[in-house]
């Protein structure tokens, strides 16, 4: 598949061919939702915690003899009936981690950048750079390129764009992701990924 390379500017420099394995894959819908799935699950962190009868202080006495007194049996003040009890059916701690060979997770990958592909969604531009660490000049690079601020934007490494991700710090549905960090949620969160000429071939080491 060939797309036109972009300045910053939103004009056409040149253009380049992506990787077809990577952005013509088939496209599996079942797949990107089960790791979309185990994304969220595997973000949760499981530390919620609640007491039953047995972790909570007190009630170690029966409140009052077993017949007689006209009142329901009870064996400890700590049972769930009572304020200070133990809980029931309540959340404890544990673990959400969802598994997923890593072949899997590429190949949802390579369905969710062809998806992408697919629906002209994927944005090349020569050199992701501004003249300063601008808001303003973000938002209006990104109106420009891909016509939207819903945008994530794919860059090599972090130390050589701090600028870029200042700028695009306080713009709501835009984000600056490490292309190594790359992941089905983002991918589908954001309308259209915008991608360097150099991330290309750090995808293609990735994912090809």
């Amino acid at each position: 598949m060939e797309v036109d390379v972009l300045n910053m500017e939103g004009k056409k420099v040149k253009t380049v061919e992506l990787p077809p394995e990577i952005f013509e894959a088939p496209i599996i819908v079942d797949l990107m939702h089960q790791a979309y799935v185990r994304q969220m699950n595997n973000a949760h962190l499981g530390t919620h915690e609640t007491k039953t009868k047995s972790d909570t202080s007190g009630g170690g006495h029966k409140p009052w003899r077993q017949k007689g007194t006209g009142r329901a049996r009870q064996g400890s003040t700590r049972s769930a009936q009572w304020k200070g009890g133990g809980k029931i059916h309540t959340p404890h701690m544990h673990s959400y981690v969802v598994a997923m060979p890593r072949k899997m997770r590429q190949a949802a990958l390579r369905s969710a950048l062809s998806s992408k592909a697919a629906e002209n969604q994927i944005v090349v531009v020569d050199e992701l750079k501004l003249a300063e660490p601008k808001t303003r000049l973000m938002v209006g690079a990104l109106n420009k390129l891909v016509g939207t601020s819903s945008a994530l934007l794919l860059i090599p490494a972090t130390e050589s764009f701090e600028g870029v991700m200042r700028s695009t710090n306080n713009i709501p549905d835009a984000k600056v992701l490490n292309a190594n960090y790359l992941n089905i949620r983002d991918l589908l969160v954001f309308d259209k990924v915008l991608i360097p000429v150099a991330v290309l071939d750090l995808i293609k080491a990735n994912l090809g």
